[in-house]
């Protein structure tokens, strides 16, 4: 069958894909599960600004009769250059570097702020030492965080190796925090080299450009340290040996680039990277067997190799088991991809997938453009429109496909500056989006067009001016406990050579005592969320000092269980993630940890980063704190907490007297 005959019928179901899944709350149809908050507001939101925009166009096309400057026919064909001249693209990225640097420190003040950024930080500086793992700490519950393992005497963190290698090398300058900015202005140059392939008309492959490279969903993703920016270069540079290698004269050397940029991109983040290298894969395959050419599907195999071979490698040496991942030592095979029971106790289902990715492509609709209209809309209208597809077209559909299959069967919503498990269709919907104007212009009059393009122009300059600053003030006032410099703190305070004790919430607490007693993470989430918080802090204070860990804690831990229908979200505590059991009436023990809490506290992971001058940050954990007194004898004693419980107040070192801990500990407190 030729595939040209799929094409219109391949396009309608992108479109319709797009349609359904961007604009229906389909998620909110089905009770029980994630649902599309504040939907109606947003639907509104949509309607006035299409209003609005179709205003704007129509007024300006009216005027643009009575004003001939406002209108000139092929005004926009200058753009074309930056596809046409390696040196307006090479521009274009440097400019792109500002924007996105800016960004990351303007907005996120240099620091990562997710966990999933701290840990491969934390991993990248591993790396950098010139070591694969570190000795796993004799007391891990003082230095533990989510993400961190400390199994089989080894200390690393969870995620494939290649996105902490690719924050090496900015660790290696001092400035991690330049490797997004530095990744994404090169995935500017290897758009640029691709879409000119893609889309022969050189002003539609520069609009193409220009909206990949600006895109407010590229542009805050690309300021962080978040592993997607990374594997989207890979990728592109996997797609551009890609469309080298399937145009004549196709080379060994262009399969090589391929798959060496398929196979890094897998190193940093597998599914993505199975997404395209597997359509791209059989495309080569095809042809080698089409036309006998077999030079580069061979480099593509050569390519992919060695630098899976290299992950493979480095699994063994910390897993344990080549194929073995750190998700899977941390969380178990709950993590992987299917349908089945999570890490968190709930069953990820086919109709659970469904309202994630309903959920993803509303989000798009938003955080891709932050247009006042859906940003969805123009690629779904040139998909409805179009009626032929090149060779390049099909392969990033199949790819899109593929990866929206992937994340339809994982269980975990992704979402983080923006539906981030969908970060790989923006070059796709980038294309698709440029190529709107162009095909409304060949179905529609030169009014029609008129209107459509100052819509759009109205269109770009509303989301500038309002969804964009809105979304970078919105990102610039959150999560700012992982924003405070610890290190430069505590430099101001004197606070050297120092043990610093660190005070984080009860629940925290006692959710790092489980990991310590050797209950796994799975275990310690389904126990956290289903126990009494005082009722599990008093058991595992039970089982450490009887010394009871591994297997056997956790079966003394699962009959507590039973009583996990009446337990509720704590209405008395700081800490929201902290349970209660209806009715009980808590002991001065808990009753105080809960008053400690109100009286400060501050998240301990980010801190795993800190320690220059030669402090030590460990969690503070109370009568256990002797262990650390111990283990760092002589040293001046600080608690680090917050000067009252809001997340916005300052932090304080706090000079502590190590006889006072050693005396609590001898009073069981």
């Amino acid at each position: 069958m030729r595939l040209d005959r799929l094409d219109r019928p391949a396009a309608l179901l992108a479109a319709g894909f797009l349609l359904v899944l961007g604009l229906l709350p389909i998620a909110n149809w089905i009770p029980g599960g994630p649902s599309a908050a504040g939907y109606p507001a947003v639907v509104s939101e949509w309607l006035t600004g299409t209003a609005i925009v179709l205003g704007a166009g129509l007024v300006l096309a009216v005027a643009s009769r009575l004003l001939p400057a406002l209108w000139k026919d092929g005004r926009g064909r200058g753009i074309g250059v930056l596809v046409e001249r390696p040196g307006a693209l090479v521009a274009l990225a440097a400019l792109c570097a500002v924007l996105y640097a800016v960004i990351g420190r303007a907005i996120y003040n240099g620091q990562p702020l997710l966990i999933d950024e701290i840990i491969q930080v934390f991993q990248a500086r591993i790396f950098t030492a010139g070591r694969l793992w570190l000795p796993a700490p004799a007391h891990p519950e003082f230095t533990s965080s989510m993400h961190l393992i400390d199994a089989g005497g080894r200390l690393y963190g969870q995620f494939p190796a290649g996105g902490p290698a690719m924050l090496a090398l900015g660790s290696l300058a001092g400035a991690a925090w330049l490797v997004g900015p530095l990744f994404g202005a090169v995935s500017v140059v290897l758009f640029g080299r691709l879409v000119r392939r893609v889309e022969p008309r050189p002003a539609v492959a520069a609009g193409a450009l220009l909206l990949f490279g600006l895109s407010p969903f590229v542009v805050f993703m690309s300021g962080s340290y978040m592993n997607h920016v990374t594997a989207l270069t890979w990728l592109l540079v996997g797609m551009v040996g890609l469309s080298r290698a399937v145009e004549p004269p196709g080379r060994f050397r262009d399969g090589l680039l391929a798959g060496l940029g398929f196979g890094v991109a897998a190193t940093i983040r597998p599914v993505d990277a199975l997404a395209f290298a597997l359509p791209a894969g059989l495309w080569l395959l095809a042809r080698a067997v089409r036309l006998r050419r077999i030079g580069e599907l061979m480099g593509a195999g050569i390519g992919v190799a060695l630098p899976v071979a290299a992950l493979l490698w480095i699994n063994l040496q910390t897993t344990g088991a080549p194929l073995r991942f750190g998700y899977t030592v941390m969380w178990g095979t709950a993590h992987d991809l299917g349908f089945h029971a999570t890490p968190w106790g709930e069953v990820h289902t086919p109709v659970r997938g469904l309202e994630l990715l309903n959920l993803y492509f509303m989000r798009l609709q938003s955080y891709l453009y932050e247009l006042p209209l859906p940003s969805l809309l123009p690629a779904t209208l040139a998909l409805l429109l179009t009626r032929r597809l090149s060779a390049l077209d099909r392969y990033l559909l199949v790819s899109g496909a593929l990866l929206s299959g992937a994340y339809f069967a994982y269980w975990h919503d992704g979402f983080y500056l923006g539906p981030r498990f969908m970060y790989p269709l923006v070059p796709l919907l980038s294309v698709w989006t440029a190529r709107a104007l162009p095909a409304l212009r060949g179905v529609a009059g030169g009014f029609a067009y008129r209107v459509a393009v100052f819509g759009a122009i109205s269109a770009i300059a509303l989301g500038v001016t309002t969804g964009a600053t809105v979304r970078a003030a919105e990102y610039r006032a959150g999560m700012q406990s992982p924003r405070w410099n610890a290190d430069r703190a505590a430099r101001e305070a004197g606070v050297r050579g120092s043990l610093v004790l660190v005070r984080e919430s009860w629940g925290a607490e006692v959710m790092a005592r489980l990991w310590a007693v050797g209950v796994s993470r799975s275990d310690a989430e389904e126990f956290y969320r289903r126990i009494d918080t005082c009722v599990l802090d008093s058991t595992v204070a039970g089982l450490e000092a009887r010394g009871v860990s591994g297997p056997d804690a956790v079966s003394r831990l699962r009959p507590l269980l039973a009583d996990s229908g009446r337990v509720q979200k704590t209405t008395f505590s700081p800490d929201p993630t902290e349970r209660v059991l209806a009715g009980i009436r808590y002991g001065p023990r808990c009753a105080g940890r809960i008053k400690e809490d109100w009286r400060g506290f501050t998240l301990f992971s980010p801190l795993i980063l800190a320690g220059k001058d030669g402090n030590v940050f460990a969690r503070d954990l109370h009568g256990r704190d002797t262990l650390l007194l111990r283990q760092y004898p002589g040293r001046p004693v600080y608690l680090l907490k917050r000067s009252t419980a809001r997340i916005e107040s300052p932090l304080v070192f706090e000079r502590v007297d190590p006889d006072s801990i050693w005396r609590s500990a001898r009073a069981g407190r």
